[in-house]
């Protein structure tokens, strides 16, 4: 039976910056326009959160269960190593979503109706990127997925809830959170391209190859401080500020650019997790200031 420490390690709480960052994001673009408001983020934050740790579960037993964790590098996986039973790595997995969808019905009939389908969608992509019989994610879309969901949808939605609708800062600051949340993914892959190559996983990474992936990662993460120089100028100067979080960015660069492989890549994720926050935090009150 798991311990409590070993159900949070397998909830993968470095990659909750992914779940974080779009909500604060999208409630500075909220802010600029005038709409924020503090109930509506604090329920998308929870629903993001729910939604993130959902789909750890969820990749922790279908990848455990079709044999693709037997040789990590990274963090704890409850069905590979066989500490937990799959059958309980599923079920947290379906209450984190049901948690999700739950607090994503109260922020819908508080905003649009509508908004109860597309979470709808998003719990099924949570599902269906390792699971089912020919999940997605095995075939090179993980880094789509990432980039669709947990930056446009999330941006845009948070922002939508709040202000009722989306702006050009909203959408600028998705494009970003998306594509630095989607180079979090990347980081994933590129450590797991030997592994995963044997094990059938397509992705991306196995996909573009060890040189390739490595320059996609580059442009993915770069893509907030390009965010940050166009809002300064479509939005406010004080979205220059953002461009601070290269500060993060560079030493989560290194491994990158150096050629590291397997475990001296682990810590790019957690850096490049914790830029993507500090740009979205130093955006939202750059963009709440500014408007």
């Amino acid at each position: 039976m798991p311990s409590a420490s070993q159900w949070f390690q397998a909830a993968r709480p470095h990659t909750w910056a992914n779940a974080f960052a779009p909500v604060i994001a999208g409630s500075g673009a909220a802010a600029f326009q005038g709409g924020f408001s503090w109930w509506r983020a604090l329920l998308a934050a929870g629903v993001s959160w729910a939604l993130i740790i959902g789909v750890n579960y969820a990749n922790d037993y279908s990848d455990g269960i079709k044999g693709t964790d037997e040789d990590r590098t990274g963090p704890l996986r409850l069905t590979g190593s066989g500490i937990a039973a799959p059958a309980s790595v599923k079920r947290a997995a379906f209450i984190a979503f049901g948690v999700a969808g739950v607090l994503g019905i109260a922020l819908s009939l508080a905003s649009a109706w509508w908004l109860i389908l597309v979470g709808l969608v998003c719990i099924l992509a949570a599902w269906f990127y390792t699971g089912g019989s020919n999940p997605y994610g095995y075939r090179g879309l993980g880094e789509v997925a990432v980039f669709t969901f947990f930056g446009l949808v999330a941006v845009c939605g948070t922002e939508f809830t709040q202000a009722g609708r989306v702006s050009l800062a909203g959408l600028t600051t998705a494009i970003a959170v998306g594509s630095i949340s989607a180079a979090v993914n990347l980081a994933n892959n590129l450590r797991d391209i030997p592994t995963d190559t044997e094990a059938g996983k397509i992705t991306l990474a196995v996909r573009l190859g060890d040189a390739g992936t490595r320059r996609l990662w580059l442009i993915l993460a770069a893509m907030p401080l390009g965010a940050s120089l166009l809002l300064s100028v479509l939005c406010t100067p004080w979205a220059l500020v953002g461009l601070a979080s290269a500060v993060l960015l560079v030493p989560a660069s290194r491994p990158i650019r150096s050629g590291a492989l397997g475990p001296a890549l682990i810590p790019v994720l957690g850096l490049t997790g914790r830029a993507m926050l500090a740009w979205s935090v130093i955006t939202a009150v750059a963009l709440a200031f500014g408007g």
